[in-house]
């Protein structure tokens, strides 16, 4: 634990260290192409977690990935824009993956920053066609099966969950195959199984949708939810009841199965991140997956995911990045966070014993590695000095700034 540390604790050390390599990363952005810097400019603004994350890779992987995640997003802006008319939306989701060979074609829809994405794309299109072949090849072929996908679910809604498995795999699941696909066209790991590398991304998608819930329900215009009517129905007559004060004992417990349902993939991800070889690779994979996990014990029994935004805070954020190095450090993170999720389960939920049968094979697959450490991660709000905090990170900058340009 370095001086930050030792003064306010591991989680305003990892912020700030945090910081200084998204500062260093935007500076080198900053110097590069006028496509590129768009491209990492974007990435920031569209999503800033993944901006974050992808900062463990090297370069030449890092920009395939970069592209890739702003292509999908692109089309993901498409399926979201509720005013375009069905007959339109649906061949351009379809052809998607024949558009990103033209750099001059243009499609102008979606909201704020998502807009500014699709009036500008021909950066993101450009960069694209600087991509090796392997990348652009990969790229497409998610493009194309999650277009195709996404089209199939404009017209169906999701009923059962099979529906919801499926809608998550054409959205997500295809991510992380695609994603297993770069990694193995930068000669960097062997080709993952695509069940696995599926498990990945449906694993992360059914977090989001579960933690965002109001945030979805309260849109305007009205958003598509999927949370499957399957499982709310047993709740609930109408999906957006869950949301109002009367129905919250409801709510909590159609809340716990929807975590539950989740819960089934964490044993895929475990043995795909276990057969990762390369450092960058698993810490890029691995921090929004521990990060899922961690999520999903915040929301599970809690009741604000009905009320409002549950977000686990910074410093958790900034200590999972900084200390998710190795395949130990995941182990030890899914079983902690693991085990703060079983401390929250009451045995009248409906599916408490389910619920303790996935966390217990969570627990037992960590603890068999013989990998595990301490590392006391907790979900509830540590109390810090923030005005010290604040005062200890402009010294930091003040300090990394003077030495730089010293040199």
């Amino acid at each position: 634990m370095g001086v930050v540390g030792a003064v306010l604790g591991q989680e305003a050390e990892a912020a700030a260290r945090l910081r200084v390599a998204a500062w260093r990363l935007r500076r080198e952005v900053a110097a590069a192409d006028e496509h590129w810097a768009f491209a990492y400019s974007m990435l920031h603004r569209v999503s800033r977690s993944f901006a974050l994350v992808i900062q463990q890779l090297g370069p030449e992987l890092r920009n395939a990935v970069c592209v890739f995640y702003l292509v999908l997003r692109a089309l993901d802006t498409v399926e979201d824009d509720t005013s375009i008319p069905t007959d339109v939306k649906v061949p351009i989701l379809q052809e998607f993956h024949r558009h990103i060979y033209n750099r001059d074609w243009h499609f102008s829809c979606g909201t704020k920053d998502c807009k500014i994405l699709m009036d500008k794309f021909h950066y993101v299109l450009t960069a694209f066609l600087e991509l090796d072949s392997g990348y652009q090849e990969a790229i497409e072929e998610i493009t194309r099966r999650m277009g195709s996908g996404m089209a199939k679910f404009i017209c169906k809604e999701v009923e059962t969950v099979d529906d919801y498995d499926e809608y998550c795999h054409y959205v997500a699941g295809l991510v992380g195959i695609g994603l297993s696909r770069l990694f193995h066209a930068a000669g960097l790991e062997d080709l993952a199984p695509e069940s696995l590398s599926n498990s990945m991304g449906l694993f992360l998608q059914k977090v989001n949708i579960t933690r965002d819930y109001l945030e979805d329900i309260n849109e305007i215009p009205k958003s598509r939810m999927f949370w499957p009517r399957e499982i709310w129905s047993k709740y609930v007559e109408k999906l957006e009841d869950l949301k109002y004060e009367e129905n919250s004992v409801k709510a909590v417990k159609c809340l716990n199965e929807m975590v539950t349902n989740g819960l089934i993939h964490t044993e895929d991800c475990l043995r795909y991140m276990s057969a990762l070889k390369d450092t960058a690779v698993l810490h890029f994979c691995a921090i929004p997956q521990v990060m899922a996990l961690a999520t999903y014990a915040l929301c599970y029994n809690n009741v604000n995911v009905f009320r409002g935004v549950v977000k686990m805070r910074r410093g958790l954020t900034a200590r999972i990045i900084n200390e998710t190095n190795s395949i130990s450090d995941v182990y030890t993170a899914f079983y902690e966070f693991s085990s703060l999720l079983e401390g929250k389960i009451d045995d009248n939920d409906p599916n408490a014993l389910v619920t303790r049968k996935r966390v217990k094979a969570i627990k037992e697959t960590c603890k068999s590695s013989g990998l595990l450490k301490i590392r006391n991660y907790d979900l509830d709000k540590p109390k810090r000095n923030h005005a010290m905090i604040i005062m200890i990170l402009l010294v930091l900058v003040a300090v990394f700034l003077g030495a730089l340009y010293r040199r």
